[in-house]
């Protein structure tokens, strides 16, 4: 008695087999590709800015600090703050009032200037009237890790703590 699949049936399922499966791989091959931030920056050194971003908009806080160098400099428009240890970077990222999407990471000298959209995010901070509004912060990255977070006032904004 026949098993009722005829040879040629056998080459033909194993072609749509093999078919298949070509495509389920090219898909998730792409599913794997980083998304490019536009700007023309470093795909790498975006990336770390990118991953700090979203640690940050998600609330991990130590996960954040782990993206900077030890030693390390952080400036929010005001005296620039030493990152001397964890604990320090800690504290920098905990100081941040919102989270941030990073849309735009532009070369500029040796500094890549980031420009985010602003978010809440959970944490001790409270971004209240800035969600929403853009921000740019200058990183300098090295071997994978923030050497430099220095936020970008623009000029007809004064710095915070400035009396003008």
């Amino acid at each position: 008695m026949s098993s009722g699949i005829h040879p040629g049936h056998t080459q033909l399922m194993g072609l749509s087999l093999a078919c298949c499966l070509t495509v389920v791989l090219a898909l998730a091959a792409c599913g794997d590709a980083d998304p490019e931030i536009p700007g023309g920056a470093d795909p790498a050194e975006a990336m770390v800015i990118d991953e700090w971003a979203t640690a940050l908009r998600e609330g991990d806080v130590d996960s954040a600090a782990q993206f900077f160098a030890l030693p390390s400099v952080a400036q929010n428009g005001s005296v620039p703050f030493r990152i001397r240890d964890l604990a320090d970077a800690r504290l920098f990222n905990a100081s941040l009032p919102c989270g941030a999407e990073l849309t735009n990471a532009t070369p500029e000298g040796g500094f890549v200037i980031a420009t985010f959209t602003l978010t809440e995010r959970p944490g001790p901070g409270d971004c209240g009237e800035g969600t929403g509004e853009t921000a740019q912060t200058a990183f300098v990255i090295e071997d994978g890790e923030i050497v430099e977070w220095r936020r970008v006032v623009p000029a007809d904004e004064p710095a915070p703590g400035s009396s003008v």
